[in-house]
């Protein structure tokens, strides 16, 4: 990288933020892999994740959903949750990122938040429970994607003329971010039901 361009980094909240969400991410991929491995082990043995009939894990984990791509779903959480772990970790340590390199990662970031949102859909629609250890997923996942997307705008890694935008999404990237949850809870309650299951 030149010295006329040094890169941009993220700020410490930020680089704290990606650590979090990447940990997070992270146990529920490692909670869902070793479950999993448990079951293979043991056809018998009940997941710890399996509350009810409702929110449960077994169902997702069997299902060919659960194995996309021909191995567990777990353990792309478990490759793909070390890079805003790394992210954040390098830029706490002083490291600065040329654009391409935060346009890749948010590249990712989007991937991964449209594979979760075909998994929620899926599990919602067709397989009709809710995992927890998955959900755990789904939380840091959208959190991680928002608040990542809108930084990148912001700092206009995507064209100058999304910079305003930007600002704004980072500002309210929480409240898009809770919206986004809320959107999957009203409709887990609409094809599930689960509010008056649990009560």
């Amino acid at each position: 990288m030149s010295a006329n361009r040094p890169g941009t980094a993220l700020s410490k909240p930020l680089a704290v933020t990606m650590v979090v969400i990447g940990l997070g991410g992270l146990l529920g991929a490692f909670e869902l892999a070793t479950e999993y491995v448990k079951t293979l082990q043991n056809p018998a043995y009940t997941p710890n994740c399996s509350l009810n009939i409702l929110v449960t894990c077994g169902p997702n984990m069997q299902s060919w959903q659960g194995s996309l791509f021909g191995f567990p779903n777990a353990l792309l959480g478990l490759m793909c949750f070390i890079f805003p772990i790394a992210v954040g970790m390098s830029t706490l340590a002083g490291a600065r990122m040329a654009r391409w390199y935060w346009q890749l990662f948010n590249i990712g970031m989007l991937g991964g938040y449209v594979f979760i949102t075909w998994l929620y859909s899926q599990s919602i629609f067709v397989i009709g429970t809710l995992c927890p250890w998955c959900m755990e997923v789904w939380f840091f996942m959208i959190f991680g994607f928002w608040y990542i997307t809108a930084w990148n705008l912001r700092e206009g890694h995507f064209g100058s003329g999304l910079k305003r935008f930007g600002v704004w999404l980072f500002h309210w990237a929480w409240v898009v971010s809770l919206l986004n949850l809320v959107l999957i809870a009203v409709l887990a309650e609409i094809r599930l039901g689960w509010i008056e299951f649990l009560l």
